[in-house]
């Protein structure tokens, strides 16, 4: 069975935590600037998103 779930979705969730919780660490940083990339679409759209389906295949691969 594949799940598929949205990657602004994802870090919209994590973000709303993040923010609930008052995290001030170095993954809530990321989780936010993942969330604020992915809902706007910039320029930079192109080389993150390689890089963060490149880590989510390699994750993949590791329970293979």
């Amino acid at each position: 069975m594949i799940l598929s779930i949205s990657a602004v979705l994802l870090f919209g969730a994590a973000s709303a935590l993040a923010v609930k919780t008052k995290s001030a660490g170095a993954g809530a940083a990321v989780v936010l600037f993942l969330f604020g990339f992915f809902s706007a679409g910039t320029g930079a759209y192109e080389p993150i998103h390689n890089l963060v389906q490149a880590s989510a295949d390699a994750l993949a691969n590791l329970a293979n």
